[in-house]
């Protein structure tokens, strides 16, 4: 079936696919945005966001002329990468900064059970060790301290609930536990983000740039050139950015402290 537009004759079968296929780009773009109530669990277990994904990319494929396919899709499958790499750059950070506050906690773990045996036995100036503790520790573990240096006996209730109390808290803070969620929670999260990288991004580079996107590019050209030479850090492309960010190196990096295998935790890709 055939209809008339702007540009000529068009086939009303792709017109839909068109439609469908951006339909199915804001659904992706949905589904791994941090602020939206369903978000990706398990990428492995997700065949509904991979389906989502492999329409896409077999639309950019198997389209027919790529030099005349259509600008509002190469647009939005651009989007949809650069955006997915953002996430995962800010993944990224999120991750270094729970590690380093997971090996904060483990310091603190073992600082707090060297504290709480200086105080059970009363060493020299244990008074001034909790002192100088109100500094680090919440207000809580100081008084549970306190009552334990002060105790005159270790059978009163009081005595044996400072003790569970700070001892609870030497093993929240090795355990990790919120940190460890987190991490696993970022890890599924940055699987679907790499993944949408390597699939979209690859079927994206067989598509010659459209005409328009060129001329809105050449459009911006001296400023771009000027930006480029009076800026002290020049912000790399997307598709520099993806090679750089190679799924493989960089989960063995953000993810060292769990992974011991990235390359088979990870989703398998097609192309480079």
């Amino acid at each position: 079936m055939l209809r008339k537009s702007k540009t000529g004759i068009v086939n009303i079968r792709m017109v839909i696919t068109e439609e469908k296929i951006l339909s199915n780009i804001d659904k992706v773009q949905k589904l791994i945005n941090p602020n939206s109530k369903k978000q990706i669990v398990q990428l492995e277990d997700d065949a509904y966001f991979k389906d989502l994904i492999e329409s896409i990319r077999m639309y950019l494929i198997e389209y027919p002329r790529k030099k005349n396919f259509p600008v509002s899709v190469y647009k939005a499958a651009y989007s949809l990468v650069e955006y997915a790499t953002n996430q995962f750059e800010e993944n990224t950070k999120q991750i270094e900064e729970l590690i380093r506050q997971r090996e904060k906690n483990i310091g603190l773990s073992a600082d707090l059970k060297e504290l709480l045996e200086t105080t059970i036995s009363k060493e020299k100036d244990w008074k001034v060790y909790i002192k100088n503790a109100s500094k680090i520790f919440q207000e809580d573990i100081i008084e549970a301290l306190g009552i334990i240096g002060r105790a005159k006996s270790d059978t009163s209730d009081n005595y044996k609930d400072a003790i569970k109390l700070v001892q609870a808290r030497i093993n929240n803070l090795e355990a990790n536990l919120h940190i460890e969620i987190d991490m696993e929670r970022i890890e599924d999260r940055s699987k679907a983000l790499s993944y949408i990288g390597i699939e979209i991004a690859d079927a994206l580079k067989g598509i010659p740039t459209p005409m328009e996107i060129i001329e809105e590019e050449q459009k911006n050209t001296a400023q771009e050139q000027y930006l480029a030479e009076t800026r002290v850090n020049v912000k790399p492309s997307l598709w520099q950015r993806i090679k750089q960010s190679k799924v493989a190196r960089a989960f063995t990096y953000i993810f060292k402290a769990r992974l011991t295998n990235a390359e088979n935790a990870l989703p398998e890709g097609r192309g480079e």
